[in-house]
């Protein structure tokens, strides 16, 4: 009996459900107002903008998922440094177990090569100097490959809310000016294209926040990596300069 007063109710709740979302369905879709009406009316600057939010929305979700990748990419090969290079009985061959690809070998090989002979004016730098030079410069050299791409998406943080703002002002200014030209400044005159408007700035804001939260949660990825780079950079330089002692 509670079994089927319970089916009973959840049938009831049901139907009335899905009569509530039929009665909202065919209310949006009565609604002669939104997007679509706002590409069709709008002229060449509304149209404009709208297509430079969506294109800075596609350059900075493509930038966050390229990023993303190229991080787990090295953070993998931070784990063939523990797993292969540190096991190896030389540097030369420590670097044989990285990949081609990996920012660890490329510290590694400049390494090597400031640990190699210099001819002319170069002789007269000390072994450490030189071995120092090469590993900070490959370190930088990948500091600044980490950090490509986050300009895009500190600009597009920074000025997609301002975009938008801009659509929404022009929006309004060319929608009193149907109003004032028509007469009518009854509600729903106003309401339409006014409101038609204010979507620009939801868009900006929808375009500026992933970026924004993109943007810093990448930045702390890359001091992650970063430490994990110059911990292998000083461990590899101390490497350098024990075998360089000990062939003597």
């Amino acid at each position: 009996m509670i079994k089927h007063s319970l089916l009973k109710q959840v049938m009831i709740f049901s139907t009335f459900f899905f009569i509530q979302a039929g009665c909202s369905a065919e209310t949006l879709n009565e609604n002669p107002y939104g997007l679509k009406l706002l590409w069709a009316q709008g002229d060449i600057v509304a149209r404009a903008t709208l297509m430079i939010l969506v294109l800075m929305s596609l350059a900075s979700w493509y930038v966050i998922l390229r990023k993303l990748v190229e991080q787990q990419r090295t953070m993998r090969y931070g784990r063939q440094v523990q797993n292969g290079f540190w096991k190896a009985q030389s540097v030369e061959q420590g670097v044989n177990t990285l990949h081609v690809l990996s920012p660890f070998r490329f510290i590694a090989e400049k390494g090597l090569q400031g640990a190699g002979k210099h001819d002319g004016l170069l002789g007269v730098i000390d072994f450490n100097t030189w071995v120092t030079m090469g590993i900070q410069r490959a370190i930088g050299s990948i500091q600044n490959r980490m950090q490509d791409g986050l300009a895009i998406l500190a600009t597009v943080g920074s000025t997609a809310p301002f975009v938008g703002l801009f659509g929404t002002v022009w929006g309004i200014y060319h929608a009193l000016v149907k109003i004032g030209m028509s007469g009518q400044a009854s509600i729903d005159k106003v309401a339409g294209p006014v409101g038609e408007s204010l979507i620009m700035t939801a868009i900006g804001l929808a375009v500026a926040v992933p970026a924004v939260l993109g943007y810093n949660w990448l930045v702390r990825r890359n001091k992650a990596i970063m430490e994990s780079v110059q911990s292998f950079g000083s461990d590899l330089h101390a490497v350098l300069l024990g075998s360089a002692k000990s062939n003597r």
